[in-house]
C-alpha cells in the first residue's frame, strides 16, 4: 500500500510541477506580448497605451499567482508555505493596485474622448 501511495504522490507532484511551469510560462508570454504591443502603440502615440499595459500586466500577474497557488499543493514545510503566502499576498496587492489604475485610466480616456452622441456645440 505504501508503494502505491508513493507512486501516486510522485504522479501528483510531477503533474503539479508541470502545471506550475505552464501557468507561469503563460504569464510571462502574456507580459511579453503586452509589452511589445504597448510599445508599438506608444510609437504611434496612442492614448490607450497605459490602459493596455495595465490590463496585460494584471492578466500576467493572475497567471503567476495561479502558479503560486499550485505550488502550495506540493509545499511540505511551514517556512515555504509562509513564503508562498507572502508572495501570493504581494501579488494580490499588486493586482488590486493595477485594477485601480485601470479604472482611473478608463475614466481619463472617457474624459479625453468627446461624447459621440452629443451634437450640441
Amino acid at each position: 500500500m505504501d508503494g502505491a501511495i508513493n507512486v501516486l504522490e510522485r504522479i501528483l507532484t510531477s503533474t503539479v510541477e508541470v502545471g506550475i511551469v505552464l501557468v507561469e510560462m503563460f504569464g510571462v508570454l502574456v507580459l511579453v506580448y503586452t509589452a511589445v504591443r504597448s510599445f508599438l502603440k506608444w510609437l504611434k502615440r496612442s492614448h490607450e497605451v497605459r490602459l493596455d499595459l495595465a490590463q496585460g500586466t494584471a492578466l500576467a500577474l493572475e497567471f503567476k499567482m495561479g502558479g503560486e497557488v499550485l505550488r502550495t499543493v506540493v509545499t511540505r514545510e511551514k517556512g515555504e508555505l509562509l513564503i508562498l503566502g507572502g508572495i501570493i499576498l504581494l501579488r494580490g496587492i499588486l493586482t488590486f493596485l493595477i485594477h485601480w489604475e485601470i479604472k482611473n485610466e478608463e475614466k481619463a480616456l472617457e474624459k479625453r474622448t468627446p461624447d459621440e452622441g452629443n451634437t450640441t456645440p
